[in-house]
C-alpha cells in the first residue's frame, strides 16, 4: 500500500491491528463454541475474552524467532490468557484462522468499494441527466461517425459501473467464507458445528468443502470483479483524456486555484487524474493474474498462494477505493463546453448525417450500391474541405431524380437523433 494512493478507512482493514483483532475474535469464537459441546471448560473461553490481548511489536518480535506468524500470535496471547491458553487453537490449523480472517477483510473491504460505486453512480446518472440532451460527436475509430448526445455517453458507463456493482455484490458472497475445518478440511480434531458458529459470529458462510484452505476459485472470482471495475474506471478516465485534447475541448479536468501544470509551461492544463486513474486501474488489473494462479495448488494445502494474497489483497482494495473515489470526484466536477461540442458537430459540414442521405435515396428507389456511392461521391470533396455537403448534394442531378432540395435538407435535421434518447435512459435508470 502507498500512502500517497490510500484512504484511510480501507487502509486500517489492512493494518496488523485490525488482522490480530480478527484472528483475537476467531480464536475466541472458536473457544465459545468448544465450551458449549463440552470440549473445553467454559472458564477457559471467559479467560480467553476477559485476558485476551496482544502488542503487534511482541508478536513480531517472536515470529523474528519462530517465522511462524500464527504461533507468534498465539504464544503472545498465552502471554496474556495464562494456562487456560492451552485450550486455544484446539482442532485447528493456521489456514483456519489465516482464511477466515482474509474472508473478513475482503467483505469489509467490498462493503467499502460498494459504497464508493454508489457515489460514483450517483453523480455519474446526475451529470448524464444534465447533459441528456447535450449534442456532441459520436466517434468510432476516433473519427467522427453520428451525433450523440454527452448525457448518453454519461449514462453508458453508469450502465457499465451498475453492472460492475452487481459483480461485486456477487464477488462479496463468494468470498464472505469461514473455514474452521483442521489439517486437511476433515473436521478430524474439530467439530462442524465449531465452523458454524464462529462464522455465524462474523457474518460469513461455512465453506461447504476445503481442504486445508478455502478454494481459491473464491477469491480469483473477487479479484477479477475488481479487475472489471478497473478497466471501467480507465474507460471513463481514457473518454476525458480524449475529450480534454486541445483540439476537441469538449470537456476537461477541473483546474483549481494555485494549480500548476507544467513546470517548464505555465499555460498547461493537462488531465492529471484521468492520466493518473488509468496507471491506477493497470494495476489493479494485473492482480488478477496471481489470483488466478493462486486457484492451482498442491494436493490439500502449499503456500505458494499466500505471499501473492499478503500483497495483492490490501493493494487491489487500496487502490481502487482510492481510485474509484477520485474518479467520482473528478465527474462531479467535470467541465463541459456544450459550445465546443457543437462546433466539433458541424466541423465537417454536415458529413455526420451521411446515413440518413443513403437510407432517404434507397427509400426512392435507389439501390443501396448506386446509394452509397452518390453520397460518398459529395462526401470525399468535404471532407478534404472542399464545399458544403449540403450544397454539393443538391447540384448532384443524379442525387435530384430522387430527392428534392426540401427533402435533402430534412436529412440534416440533428433532432432526428435524438428521438429515442428517453427511451434509452429508461432502460439505463428506469421510470424514475
Amino acid at each position: 500500500m502507498i500512502a500517497r494512493y490510500s484512504r484511510l478507512e480501507m487502509a486500517r482493514i489492512w493494518a496488523p491491528e485490525n488482522r490480530y483483532r480478527i484472528w483475537f475474535e476467531i480464536e475466541a469464537h472458536a473457544c465459545d463454541a468448544q465450551a458449549a459441546l463440552g470440549v473445553i471448560p467454559a472458564s477457559a473461553a471467559r479467560a480467553v475474552w476477559e485476558r485476551g490481548a496482544f502488542e503487534v511489536e511482541r508478536i513480531d518480535e517472536i515470529e523474528r524467532e519462530t517465522h511462524h506468524d500464527v504461533i507468534a500470535f498465539l504464544t503472545n496471547l498465552a502471554e496474556h490468557i495464562g494456562p487456560e491458553a492451552r485450550f486455544v487453537h484446539q482442532g485447528m490449523t493456521s489456514s483456519d484462522v489465516l482464511d477466515t480472517c482474509l474472508a473478513v477483510q475482503l467483505k469489509e473491504a467490498a462493503d467499502l468499494l460498494l459504497a464508493d460505486l454508489d457515489g460514483l453512480l450517483a453523480v455519474l446518472k446526475r451529470r448524464a441527466f444534465e447533459h441528456k440532451y447535450t449534442p456532441t460527436i459520436g466517434r468510432s475509430h476516433g473519427v467522427h461517425a453520428e451525433p450523440t448526445t454527452f448525457g448518453l455517453k454519461l449514462a453508458g458507463h453508469y450502465a457499465e459501473f451498475a453492472r460492475n456493482r452487481a459483480r461485486l455484490v456477487a464477488a462479496r458472497e463468494a468470498v464472505a467464507i469461514c473455514a474452521i475445518s483442521g489439517a486437511v478440511g476433515t473436521f478430524a480434531n474439530i467439530d462442524p458445528r465449531v465452523e458454524a458458529h464462529v462464522a455465524d459470529k462474523l457474518g460469513l458462510k461455512p465453506e461447504p468443502i476445503s481442504t486445508q484452505v478455502i478454494p481459491r476459485d473464491r477469491h480469483a472470482q473477487f479479484f477479477m470483479t475488481l479487475a472489471l471495475v478497473a478497466a471501467a474506471v480507465e474507460r471513463l478516465a481514457t473518454e476525458i483524456r480524449h475529450l480534454q485534447r486541445t483540439e476537441l475541448r469538449e470537456a476537461e479536468e477541473y483546474f483549481s486555484p494555485g494549480q500548476k501544470g507544467s513546470s517548464a509551461m505555465p499555460h498547461k492544463r493537462n488531465p492529471v487524474l484521468s492520466e493518473n486513474l488509468t496507471g491506477l486501474s493497470r494495476m489493479v488489473r494485473a492482480y488478477a493474474t496471481p489470483a488466478m494462479e493462486n486457484v492451482v495448488l498442491w494436493h490439500e494445502r502449499d503456500i505458494s498462494h499466500s505471499s501473492a494474497e499478503r500483497m495483492i489483497a490490501p493493494d487491489a482494495t487500496v487502490t481502487l477505493d482510492f481510485a474509484l473515489n477520485r474518479l467520482a470526484g473528478l465527474i462531479e466536477k467535470l467541465l463541459v463546453y456544450p459550445e465546443n461540442m457543437q462546433k466539433n458537430l458541424d466541423r465537417l459540414g454536415g458529413l455526420v448525417h451521411s446515413q440518413r442521405l443513403l437510407i432517404a435515396l434507397t427509400q426512392k428507389g435507389c439501390s443501396r450500391e448506386d446509394a452509397y456511392k452518390l453520397v460518398q461521391r459529395n462526401a470525399m470533396p468535404v471532407w478534404r474541405g472542399e464545399g458544403d455537403f449540403q450544397a454539393l448534394l443538391k447540384k448532384d442531378a443524379e442525387v435530384k431524380k430522387y430527392l428534392t432540395d426540401a427533402e435533402i435538407e430534412e436529412q440534416f435535421d440533428l433532432g432526428y437523433h435524438f428521438k429515442h434518447v428517453d427511451t434509452i435512459f429508461k432502460r439505463v435508470f428506469g421510470e424514475a
